[in-house]
């Protein structure tokens, strides 16, 4: 009698270990910066997997196989939509996904895709944009804050039962992202009004330049997956030189040798690297959504400052 007391005793003691490992929401998604935001929202209540690692292109992304059985088993998929990921459609239906799907961006006030030679429409979906608007809209932290609200409300759908928590969660975060978004503005503030222009390496900061006032600059008729032609080069010169622009900056996911050339044919300094549409690695400077806009603020305000001005 005492082994059957002691064995059931153990067995009600697995209970617990089992039932709190199968309770973890899957959540896979799409690039890093939306893995920082559901870590945020979701907290202990969430095991996350990015298809597209810090650093990665989701622009260029393919996914594998191993994407296609990652997705099918999870419980959420979360992307940023406005065409941005367009691979995902695809995706879904090969993984035969069945889970709650959060589109990040719902509700956001889109702004009009750069109309430019190279940019848009491929045959892939790459780069495509979702009715001529920019999917960027993650760079400006007002729009970050609708971002956090949909996953929270993804995440209460699919797993109602910590829907106190995920709220709690959200409401933290939205309050720092809050702090952060006064920050920028605070931050950009003390650069005069005619030196806040910028060259990057390509159109991914509209939000940002609407947001805050700062002028970005990126090479003209020049996508991710195509060679700049001498004209672009000579056109994006004359560019630099007429509105005597001297920040220059690399973006983590581009190629640097354009830059480097617009740096010796322009006269422009490379101010450092940028994050734009992923994350840093986790000991890198960027490793956080909050941590990206630290980094890139604290590079373009003195970057600007040394612009001449107008």
């Amino acid at each position: 009698m005492k082994r059957f007391f002691a064995l059931a005793l153990a067995a009600l003691l697995l209970v617990p270990a089992a039932a709190s490992a199968k309770d973890k929401l899957t959540v896979v998604t799409s690039f890093s910066i939306l893995s920082d935001m559901v870590a945020h929202v979701g907290g202990n209540h969430v095991a996350i997997a990015s298809l597209v690692s810090p650093n990665g292109d989701a622009h260029t992304f393919s996914p594998t196989p191993g994407a296609v059985k990652t997705l099918g088993t999870a419980d959420v998929f979360v992307t940023n939509g406005l065409g941005f990921e367009g691979w995902a459609d695809k995706l879904v239906k090969s993984a035969n996904f069945k889970g709650v799907s959060i589109v990040a961006a719902k509700g956001v006030k889109t702004l009009k895709a750069l109309e430019e030679e190279g940019h848009g429409h491929d045959a892939h979906g790459h780069g495509k944009h979702d009715h001529d608007r920019d999917p960027h809209a993650w760079q400006n932290v007002e729009n970050g804050i609708t971002y956090a609200a949909n996953i929270r409300d993804g995440l209460t759908k699919a797993d109602p039962a910590h829907a106190a928590d995920y709220k709690a969660n959200a409401e933290r975060y939205i309050a720092e992202l809050k702090e952060l978004d006064a920050w920028v503005k605070a931050e950009i503030g003390k650069v005069p009004a005619a030196k806040r222009k910028v060259i990057t390496s390509h159109d991914a900061f509209q939000y940002f330049a609407r947001a805050y006032d700062v002028e970005f600059l990126a090479p003209a008729g020049v996508n991710e997956e195509t060679e700049p032609s001498a004209k672009d080069v000579a056109r994006i010169v004359d560019q630099i030189r007429k509105q005597r622009i001297t920040a220059l900056f690399i973006e983590n996911i581009s190629d640097k040798r354009l830059m480097e050339q617009l740096q010796r044919d322009g006269g422009a300094t490379i101010g450092g690297t940028i994050y734009s549409d992923a994350l840093s690695s986790a000991d890198g400077p960027a490793n956080s959504y909050a941590g990206m806009f630290k980094h890139n603020v604290g590079k373009l305000v003195p970057a600007m400052l040394g612009n001449p001005g107008s």
